[in-house]
């Protein structure tokens, strides 16, 4: 598996033009290098040591990042994380396209270096990349004609907070336009919190939380071949709450269930659940629910 550790090795690599700036490579491909580009891709999986954000026009093919293929339509825009594994697959490409590439040291001592993990779409592995309105893509292509003008500028000490100011401003775009995709797409993330939810009745109904523990976020996604991310992402689009948030949630539901069954301890209901001190689980319930666990079986007697 080819691996690039710095983005000269990756324009090396491809024959494109080196960096002017060696941790930042903002590319529109010319008609000849896509041309050329056929003739290196559909080989190997790769990955790298930078972050990349690509604005792709693709006739046809499909890009598989992570576990996943995306079959990718005009003005679809991807991200690439750090070690994302990536290959093309019979991909033809069109003319109009745009690629950024960026190591996380070029961010230091700008804004985004605080809050680039906050852009939680560098890390989705399933079949969302995002996919653009020609009102969205024209926004998104003006940002990256600001940044390119700024990289071939003559460099002086306000160069690199400009260029840094418009990545800012077109990961907030991309967030923003995130947002409408998730709202568009509400019959296909319904289906994944269905899924989210059956998933979490079956792994109670076969005593899974006291065999194996309480099920976590990641644990779940990969039984739902989506990312840690993307599934929290689109549970509290749906819901107003993360996918963690909505796991103790339906714990607790469960917890109440027990603790009205007779001659079952608040400690033998914790343990059925998975966790392994009682004192934990109380507070939770208590977190939760307003009362502690022998507060609520004692309501329910005196209410029934």
């Amino acid at each position: 598996m080819l691996h690039f550790t710095t983005i000269k090795e990756m324009t090396d690599h491809f024959r494109m033009d080196p960096p002017k700036i060696p941790l930042f490579f903002p590319n529109r491909p010319s008609k000849e290098l896509i041309a050329m580009a056929h003739k290196y891709v559909n080989r190997e999986p790769f990955t790298s040591d930078f972050f990349v954000i690509a604005l792709k026009k693709i006739k046809k093919g499909s890009v598989a990042y992570g576990r996943t293929k995306y079959d990718f339509e005009k003005g679809t825009l991807m991200f690439f994380a750090p070690n994302q594994v990536s290959i093309m697959e019979e991909a033809e490409f069109e003319h109009g396209g745009f690629s950024i590439s960026f190591h996380k040291d070029f961010l230091l001592g700008h804004n985004l270096a605080r809050v680039i993990n906050k852009y939680h779409f560098f890390e989705y592995s399933m079949n969302e990349a995002l996919h653009l309105s020609d009102s969205e893509e024209l926004t998104l292509q003006r940002i990256y004609d600001n940044i390119e003008a700024e990289y071939f500028r003559n460099s002086d000490e306000f160069s690199k907070n400009i260029i840094l100011s418009h990545l800012e401003t077109l990961l907030k775009y991309a967030h923003r336009f995130y947002k409408r995709q998730f709202l568009n797409r509400n019959s296909l993330h319904k289906g994944l919190l269905q899924l989210f939810f059956e998933y979490l009745k079956t792994y109670i109904q076969n005593n899974n939380l006291r065999e194996t523990g309480l099920p976590t976020v990641e644990l779940i996604a990969n039984e739902l071949s989506v990312s840690k991310r993307y599934l929290s992402d689109c549970i509290k689009a749906e819901t107003g709450k993360t996918a963690k948030e909505q796991i103790n949630l339906f714990l607790i539901d469960e917890a109440k269930n027990l603790l009205l069954t007779p001659n079952v301890s608040v400690s033998e209901t914790a343990y059925q659940l998975g966790f392994k001190y009682p004192e934990y689980f109380s507070r939770l319930f208590k977190n939760k629910t307003g009362v502690s666990p022998k507060l609520f079986i004692k309501q329910h007697i005196m209410n029934s």
